[in-house]
């Protein structure tokens, strides 16, 4: 069976097709050909993600899935959450999205956070959602230089060193898109 990843991101797809059962053949949005803006208007991770898997589903016709993620830290209301890749502007800056979050987190003693993210497949017309939920906190200070967006000062619970001081593996095995792609293996694994 084909079925379609809503991103152009390369890396992203090989790490999940490794993981993909033999039955299922994974390709990508240019793996199809498929070039056109795909809306991100919702005000909620689950909107944006079957909003992603819906039009994708409609163009082509294809089976198809796409994930939407965000950080919500309970200091600031669940904030950045769904606009985290945004959230220090439209350009979408990393290292200006940490900023933001250290600078309204200063003198702040809660400093529980979470990483959220949400599945949404499309097959045949009929969508189901998976989560996958990593609690921890926001550091005081950056650490580490792997991993991308906000793992320097994401300390999971439980561990010592931020996402951005564990290697992929390490990472994979108690993040939340981990986590959200083992439910969504499981699934179609029992198809």
């Amino acid at each position: 069976m084909r079925l379609v990843f809503a991103t152009h991101n390369r890396h992203k797809l090989e790490e999940l097709q490794k993981l993909m059962p033999p039955k299922i053949e994974l390709v990508s949005l240019s793996d199809i050909g498929y070039s056109e803006d795909i809306p991100e208007t919702s005000d909620t991770l689950e909107g944006n993600a079957s909003q992603k898997s819906f039009c994708v589903y409609e163009k082509t016709g294809l089976n198809c899935f796409a994930d939407d993620t965000g950080l919500e830290i309970t200091a600031l209301n669940n904030e950045p959450g769904v606009y985290s890749a945004r959230y220090a502007g439209e350009d979408k800056n990393s290292q200006a999205n940490m900023n933001k979050v250290l600078k309204l987190m200063n003198g702040t003693e809660n400093r529980d956070a979470r990483f959220r993210t949400v599945i949404s497949l499309v097959m045949n017309g009929q969508e189901i959602q998976f989560e996958g939920i990593v609690e921890g906190k926001i550091l005081h200070e950056k650490r580490g230089d792997s991993g991308f967006g906000y793992d320097p000062i994401f300390l999971p619970k439980g561990y010592d060193r931020s996402f951005a001081e564990m290697n992929m593996i390490e990472k994979n095995k108690i993040s939340h898109r981990g986590r959200a792609v083992a439910s969504l293996i499981d699934y179609l694994n029992n198809l």
